[in-house]
């Protein structure tokens, strides 16, 4: 079980190999009480949690522009046990994110709703792989990423023009793995757009779109490993 690839650098990536292990993944199956007990503090705070199914890596590297990888399906119970304590030997947490790109250059995030685990903060539509992301064990980055901000914004990203090849940004907290996706349509249309699927939902996962302008724009609630992937952006690499 290892991690080996640089931190707090945006790197490019042409190919993405993390492929999902049958297996249990050694932190769920060694912390089955204690995942049991955070569980329901969390959902004594929380009612709405849901203890779906989600990855966990167990190993992650960077290589020959590649990102090569090992995930485990694990219940949602936890990853939250883990979320707590991002600095367990053998864990960590990749997601992806489509950097939703307007024709006038300008940024669509979102903001989360108050019933989430991130309620208030922005950053681009995304979730957490699931099993689903998977194509014959190996994971299916765009499908997620399409699906995600389908499921958050209402949006169809499957024929928008993307970027030549992912970035990736790996941190602390874990690493992030992103495209463009472009619109044509401006900034204020995109938004209108997802403003009016929000309103149409019973629950939805988001308050509403934010839109970021330039690389000094940063909203209140801005993750933190927003703002460097928003000065990447805007500073015109590729």
């Amino acid at each position: 079980m290892s991690f080996d690839l640089p931190r707090n650098i945006i790197l490019p990536v042409d190919a993405v190999n993390v492929r999902l292990d049958p297996g249990p993944h050694p932190f769920e199956r060694d912390n089955a009480q204690a995942i049991a007990e955070n569980w329901r503090r969390e959902t004594a705070a929380n009612p709405a949690l849901f203890d779906g199914t989600v990855v966990l890596l167990s190993a992650l590297s960077y290589r020959d522009n590649s990102l090569v990888g090992r995930c485990h399906a694990v219940r949602y119970s936890t990853f939250m046990l883990w979320r707590g304590n991002r600095q367990v030997a053998g864990a960590e947490h990749a997601y992806a994110h489509a950097m939703l790109v307007a024709g006038d250059n300008a940024l669509v995030a979102i903001r989360m709703a108050s019933h989430t685990v991130n309620a208030g903060r922005v950053y681009f539509a995304a979730g957490s792989f699931e099993p689903t992301d998977f194509r014959d064990g190996l994971v299916d980055v765009d499908f997620n990423m399409i699906r995600e901000v389908r499921e958050e914004t209402g949006l169809d990203l499957a024929g928008a023009t993307r970027g030549r090849r992912y970035y990736a940004l790996s941190t602390a907290t874990g690493t992030v793995i992103f495209r463009r996706y472009r619109e044509t349509a401006s900034a204020d249309e995109v938004a209108q757009r997802i403003s009016a699927f929000v309103a149409a939902e019973a629950e939805p996962e988001i308050d509403g779109p934010v839109i970021i302008r330039n690389a000094d724009d940063l909203p209140d609630g801005l993750m933190p490993h927003m703002k460097p992937l928003i000065e990447w952006h805007f500073a015109g690499k590729d």
